[in-house]
């Protein structure tokens, strides 16, 4: 399995509206793509120096389906979002057994 882990950081001023849209957006991919076998996301809660805003952890079968998802047209139309509300984004991904 490959874990997709990701944490985005919101520019100053995005607004509590914006942030929502993209939360409605994320919890709508899994029923539409069907590489994701897990898919969880939430916003930071301890809000110390180093922390990002949200995160996002998934799970694919391979690099393939991760891939595959990665250009799935409905993934793209978030990917503007984040593009539009976000600072930056960081991301791993990994193997796990």
């Amino acid at each position: 399995m490959l874990r997709h882990v990701v944490f985005f950081k919101f520019k100053d001023g995005v607004g509590e509206e914006e942030i929502a849209d993209l939360e409605t957006s994320l919890a709508e991919l899994p029923p539409v793509i069907p590489e994701i076998l897990s898919y969880e996301f939430g916003r930071d809660t301890v809000h110390s120096e180093r922390s990002y805003d949200l995160a996002l952890i998934s799970t694919f079968r391979n690099l393939e389906a991760l891939q595959r998802y990665q250009k799935h047209l409905d993934h793209q139309v978030v990917l503007r979002k984040v593009n539009d509300i976000c600072e930056s984004v960081l991301a791993v991904d990994f193997f796990t057994e």
